[in-house]
């Protein structure tokens, strides 16, 4: 197997992409190095992952380079009763400190960093930005939003508030 190319081919392995045996044939098309996203599957899934491609590097005679992807900090939301809620626009929505699980009026926001700085009229954004929410309250416990962009809000899913710098060392328990 001639890998004599100034360009390198990186490909992602995941859940459809975990079986030993879709990996050899990944390698064996050309892909020179394996990315595991550890932001997605369990320690052990990724594991047994790193563990496929060394049997193959084995195998081949030849060193197979891996990628570890690390996600730094994610602000995210804490869990709901049903696991999600449909949120629709002009609803009002409350993020807080309460730990107890959300549902189709709150959810916790396990941030106190964000409360200190948010301001009303901020925009916070939830789910990768598919969810708009305008913040019409705030408190250090406490934001009140109506909802600009509906949809599905789900456990654990991602919160940015664009127009906000947080400083100071995130509070990563719950991330």
């Amino acid at each position: 197997m001639n890998r004599n190319r100034s360009t390198k081919i990186l490909a992602t392995l995941g859940p459809s992409s975990s079986a030993e045996s879709l990996i050899e044939s990944l390698y064996v098309s050309g892909a020179d190095v394996f990315r595991l996203n550890m932001s997605h599957g369990s320690h052990a899934e990724q594991a047994q992952r790193l563990q496929a491609i060394r049997r193959i590097e084995a195998r081949h005679g030849r060193p197979i380079g891996v990628l570890l992807d690390l996600q730094g900090p994610k602000l995210r939301v804490a869990r709901f009763k049903d696991g999600k809620v449909d949120l629709r626009p002009g609803q009002a929505f409350s993020f807080d400190l309460d730990s107890a699980s959300g549902d189709e009026s709150r959810v916790c926001l396990p941030h106190p960093e964000i409360f200190a700085v948010a301001a009303i009229g901020d925009t916070l954004l939830a789910n990768d930005g598919l969810l708009r929410f305008k913040i019409v309250d705030t408190s250090l416990t406490r934001m009140t939003t109506e909802v600009v962009i509906g949809g599905i809000l789900s456990d654990r899913k991602g919160v940015n508030v664009p127009s906000v710098r947080i400083s100071g060392k995130l509070d990563t328990r719950f991330a």
